[in-house]
């Protein structure tokens, strides 16, 4: 199945005191492995949903600016959505350094032309490394449009719409959705 890809970069890292997209682990920056992720994945395009002033020309994929500022993930996801050529979109946060290839292909194989999916570990929905129909995006827009950047919230509405389904996964998948926010949970990660 063919499918877009959008790497989320664009937070302010206020907690981690820097970008934490060129944070490297192994000699790889965060988004280099993310992008790299994805295209093993199996998507056939790739966009960063980036900060304003950062340069993304060395990654080799389209840079995305946000239809709502300050709009926080959301409104990297909308944007991807509107962007994208094929019917699924792969949403990917940067800061999620241990996802790996053979979950993101097992996940995919839920999806269905034009339905995505979200996974659940527990009771919590991961919506940051899921994916979304296109059809989303008027959804996206609608929250946004609203001031309403909740992405759990909107993946939710997004399987009561019947875009997206839920897949459970045992709780040991949790350590794939540990993220990087501050210097500490960096270290942890690049152990």
């Amino acid at each position: 199945m063919n499918f877009s890809a959008v790497i989320l970069a664009g937070g302010k890292s206020s907690r981690m005191g820097r970008d934490k997209a060129f944070l490297e682990i192994s000699g790889q920056t965060l988004l280099a492995r993310q992008i790299q992720t994805a295209r093993a994945a199996g998507a056939m395009e790739i966009f960063i949903s980036g900060r304003a002033d950062a340069d993304y020309s060395a990654f080799g994929c389209g840079v995305l600016k946000d239809n709502y500022p300050d709009g926080g993930p959301l409104a990297g996801i909308e944007a991807a959505l509107a962007a994208a050529t094929h019917p699924l979109l792969l949403v990917l946060a940067v800061d999620l350094p241990e996802m790996n290839v053979e979950f993101l292909r097992q996940l995919s194989t839920n999806c269905k032309p034009n339905t995505g999916v979200v996974p659940r570990i527990g009771d919590e929905l991961e919506p940051l490394a899921a994916f979304y129909p296109k059809a989303a995006q008027s959804l996206a827009a609608t929250f946004l449009g609203k001031h309403s950047n909740a992405v759990k919230y909107f993946a939710g509405c997004c399987a009561q719409n019947s875009l997206v389904v839920l897949v459970d996964f045992p709780k040991l998948h949790g350590r794939l959705f540990r993220n990087c926010n501050t210097p500490d949970e960096f270290f942890v990660a690049g152990r």
